[in-house]
């Protein structure tokens, strides 16, 4: 049964029997009898279970989606969704954008505020034991379903606006104004109570049955994976000891909202967690992804080539559905027939097809991301003594040796050539090439060609490079029932390894087992290890960087922005890591894409402006409607 699929058809049946009220923590309605009768039997009482899941963040629909929160991506300005106007610094007090707290809507589908999605939580774990065709056990686990969501429900609101209050029943129809009126909690507060309800979930939750998630349903790896993030967010120095941002944010009792002193030992629980959580899924059978179908006939003849299956491995490691290294996946499908999903924006066109109703080609990466990958080396190209850096953007020659990912004899930036194979499964530029549409393109990206921008249309890749990485290679675009549907990544293993590099380096330094976590992901990637990348002094401009606390933090900052990209990871981690001022305050640059001839489309330009106001911006602002119906409520700082 796809749950995801089943609760989008009764969603507002559901939802109708959770009659919302005006405030937010008004939790319980009066609707006993419609209670009564959505728990009667476990058919119906399923779509309660649904509603729970339904508030899960839609990262594959375009419009909703929290991938365009940062620096990775811009798009023409009248295609930009609120995600995208929020990094211009247009976020709004009387009506914020992209909000968790009050919800949000959007072309397509739009986001529930998570507080109702807490509140279906608790009416299910209240009324569940009412239904009398389950058994106790199914009971439990239903149970331990939604006290995980509610646990990560909480989890979000805190990545997004700090201290929160914490809901973790509803309150009686007759509660007074006194009790409703809730106060936000600590930051720590939070995140003692967030883990406390994973770990009482996992008890009652299922293993893992590796090809059967049962489409997206929780399990104890997800928990335990889910654990690692919440103790590795809890670690960071945005929330753990920030006295530069928040030494005067206070409640009414003149107590810090986040702690104000440093604890080493926070990074050793979460270094714990994530070798919790890796062992489990490990024994669960999760691996690294490596493709092992047959070559498509078009790359059957290069298919002998390490770099060739490098791309595949990493290509479809995101877009093979349900494949080893998923650990949770959102079960919409990421494209299913619908014009609004996240492929679409990104899937190139093919300029020779009578339709191209599901390909709009606008969804295009920065040119920093494309500086962010590494070279063939494994090192970041400012880094790499073989790599031409201060000559980056002019252009060369396309060698023999590089046919495999562009096109011989023609003329590109040396930015595009030797890299890693990440970068050529990830990103499509000018003179590259790219597997689409069940052939080989050849990529030629510069005004009035085949596939850069036509005049007065306003479907173009504003900064010159495609991207790859969220459309799958054998999706086309003539009609959206013919792209290839995949559910969005929402834990990874890699993302588990990531994990647990960080946090054991934060908490001792580098040792082995970094190292080996860190390689786990680099293997695949297709580029030497760590130690082989750092230590070879003829490329290395750093030689052994690795080997220092310091030095192996932005070696692990950098391979969990190239390895996580464009999957909603950055906009989190580089406030986390308190690095937004250097990332997400100078504007997206790309090629002169309104140029035709090389000398001139090969030429930096802005294209999108962002913005951030620091401390401001890294927390989101609750709105003036919420502070109105709750005056316990403390606004965040600078807004």
């Amino acid at each position: 049964m796809n749950l995801r699929n089943k609760y989008l058809a009764i969603i507002l049946c559901s939802v109708s029997l959770f009659i919302s009220c005006e405030d937010y923590l008004d939790i319980v309605p009066d609707g006993t009898q419609e209670l009564s009768l959505l728990f009667n039997r476990k058919e119906t009482a399923y779509n309660a279970l649904a509603n729970c899941y339904s508030y899960l963040p839609q990262n594959d629909g375009t419009y909703a989606s929290y991938v365009l929160l940062s620096d990775e991506l811009a798009v023409p300005v009248p295609k930009e969704p609120n995600s995208i106007k929020l990094m211009k610094g247009q976020q709004s007090v009387s009506s914020p954008l992209m909000g968790y707290w009050s919800g949000f809507s959007a072309v397509g589908r739009g986001q529930g505020s998570l507080w109702e999605g807490i509140r279906s939580c608790n009416t299910l774990t209240e009324n569940i034991d009412l239904v009398v065709d389950m058994t106790q056990e199914e009971k439990n686990q239903w149970k331990a379903e939604v006290k995980f969501l509610k646990a990560y429900f909480h989890f979000l609101l805190v990545s997004n606006y700090g201290p929160i209050p914490i809901v973790d029943t509803n309150l009686s129809i007759s509660a007074s104004d006194t009790e409703v009126r809730l106060d936000r909690k600590t930051v720590d507060a939070c995140f003692s109570y967030i883990l406390e309800t994973i770990d009482a979930a996992i008890i009652d939750l299922p293993e893992k049955v590796l090809g059967n998630n049962d489409v997206g349903r929780i399990d104890k790896v997800i928990a335990k994976a889910i654990k690692s993030k919440v103790l590795l967010y809890g670690a960071s120095p945005l929330f753990n000891g920030n006295t530069s941002l928040y030494s005067n944010f206070v409640n009414v009792e003149g107590e810090h909202f986040f702690n104000q002193n440093y604890e080493s030992l926070k990074w050793e629980e979460a270094a714990q967690a994530s070798k919790d959580a890796l062992n489990a899924a490990i024994s669960q059978g999760a691996t690294m992804y490596y493709f092992t179908d047959t070559a498509p006939l078009f790359d059957t003849s290069n298919f002998q080539f390490k770099l060739v299956r490098d791309q595949y491995n990493n290509r479809f490691a995101i877009t093979d559905p349900w494949n080893s290294e998923l650990l949770w996946g959102n079960s919409s499908p990421v494209t299913n027939g619908q014009y609004w999903q996240i492929q679409s924006p990104a899937m190139m066109k093919d300029p020779s097809s009578s339709s191209v109703e599901a390909s709009w080609q606008w969804l295009a990466p920065s040119l920093r991301m494309a500086e962010t990958y590494y070279t063939k080396n494994g090192l970041p190209i400012s880094e790499d003594l073989s790599f031409e850096y201060a000559d980056r953007y002019s252009t060369t020659t396309i060698a023999f040796n590089q046919r495999f990912y562009a096109q011989f004899a023609n003329r590109t930036a040396k930015l595009n050539l030797n890299r890693e194979a990440r970068f050529y499964s990830a990103l499509g530029f000018d003179r590259g090439i790219n597997r689409t549409w069940g052939s080989i393109w050849n990529l030629k990206m510069r005004k009035g060609e085949t596939h850069g921008r036509v005049a007065n249309t306003g479907d173009y890749l504003v900064t010159g490079y495609a991207l790859k990485k969220l459309v799958h290679q054998d999706s086309e675009g003539d009609t959206y029932n013919k792209a290839i549907t995949y559910p969005w990544p929402m834990v990874r293993l890699s993302e588990l390894y990531l994990n647990y590099a960080e946090a054991l380096n934060e908490f001792s330094g580098p040792s082995q087992e970094v190292y080996d976590a860190l390689n786990k992901i680099r293997e695949r990637a297709g580029v030497p290890s760590v130690q082989d990348a750092w230590s070879n002094a003829t490329f290395a401009a750093t030689p052994n960087k690795h080997t220092s606390k310091e030095g192996l933090r932005e070696i692990i900052q950098q391979e969990r922005m190239i390895e996580l990209a464009f999957e909603g990871h950055r906009y989190y981690d580089v406030r986390r890591w308190k690095l937004a001022e250097k990332y997400f305050t100078t504007p997206i640059q790309g090629w002169s894409v309104d140029e035709d001839s090389e000398t001139n489309y090969y030429q930096i330009m802005d294209v999108s402006q962002r913005s951030f106001n620091s401390p401001r911006d890294y927390l989101q602002p609750i709105s003036f409607t919420e502070l109105s119906r709750n005056p316990n409520l403390i606004q965040n700082p600078g807004w």
